[in-house]
This record gives C-alpha cells, sequence and structure tokens, in this order.
C-alpha cells in the first residue's frame, strides 16, 4: 500500500490573539535560568562564579538558537509563503547564538554576553512586528516583549559585573 503525498494544500486556520497556556509556560519557564544563573554569578564566589556564567551563557546560546528553528519552522506556514525577514531574522539569531557559544568556549564571556543581549533584544522588537506581518504567531506580539526582557535585563547586569570586576 503506497501513501501519496498531496501535490499542495490549504489551510484555513484560527488563531487567537491570546497567548496559550503552554506558550506562557514554556515560554516563561525558558527564562528561570537567567534570572537564576545571573542571581549566582553576582551572589556567589570562586567556582561556582564561573559555574554559573558559563551555564547562563551556554543557555543563552541554547534558547537563541532553539528561538531561529522556532521562527523558521513558522516560515513554513506563513500565508502566502516564506519572506525574506523570516530567513534573515532566523540566520541572524542562528548566527548570533552560535557565534556566542564559540565565544563563550574561548573564555570571552563579555563578548558572548554582548551578542546574546543583541539576539534577544532583536526577539524583543522584531517578534512583535512580524506578529503584525503574520509572519509570526499573533501572541508574540504581547509575549515576546516582556518575555525577551528577562534574558536582556539578566545579561546586561551579567555583563556590568564582567566589566567591573
Amino acid at each position: 500500500m503506497t501513501d501519496t503525498v498531496p501535490s499542495s494544500v490549504t489551510f484555513t486556520i484560527t488563531e487567537p490573539a491570546e497567548t496559550p497556556w503552554l506558550g506562557v509556560f514554556f515560554g516563561y519557564v525558558a527564562m528561570v535560568p537567567f534570572a537564576v544563573g545571573t542571581l549566582v554569578f553576582w551572589l556567589a564566589e570562586g567556582p561556582w562564579r564561573g559555574a554559573a556564567l558559563a551555564i547562563t551563557l551556554f543557555w543563552g546560546c541554547a534558547i537563541l538558537t532553539f528561538l531561529a528553528g522556532v521562527r523558521r519552522g513558522v516560515s513554513f506556514r506563513t500565508p502566502g509563503g516564506v519572506t525574506a525577514s523570516q530567513i534573515v531574522t532566523m540566520l541572524w539569531l542562528f548566527c548570533l547564538g552560535f557565534a556566542a557559544l564559540v565565544l563563550t568556549a574561548l573564555a570571552l564571556p563579555a563578548w558572548a554576553t554582548a551578542l546574546l543581549i543583541a539576539g534577544y533584544l532583536s526577539l524583543e522588537v522584531f517578534d512583535p512586528i512580524a506578529a503584525r506581518k503574520l509572519e509570526a504567531p499573533l501572541y508574540f506580539a504581547r509575549l515576546r516583549p516582556v518575555q525577551m526582557a528577562i534574558p536582556v535585563l539578566c545579561l546586561a547586569a551579567t555583563l556590568v559585573l564582567l566589566l567591573v570586576r
């Protein structure tokens, strides 16, 4: 028995502007390590401080590259097809996340932190715009500014301490 794949398909969807419960849950749970890592980095001494910094930066890289994948995945279902801004945003986020990963591995945490701040700040600004252009879920317009403020603030506090000490 052979299943054939249709040559095309049309979807009709209804998407609420309200953030789904799982979007809120997973969106904010993913931000907790930023807050905890930054707090430990500021308060701990010795190897705990270095471990908190490394884990926070690696987490930031992982989440940023994951969000690049989210942007690419959404582009497959964009009305009218993928847009250039979706591809550029995906590449921007992925390259920032990967470069920050390399810089973290090379023990250049201030540079890695700066790149991560740029990535999360861009999500805070561009995802609401993408939602209004139907290039991202509608609820990104409300979720992303508040959600992305958490890593931006945490990473900014981390960068301050890196530059001061």
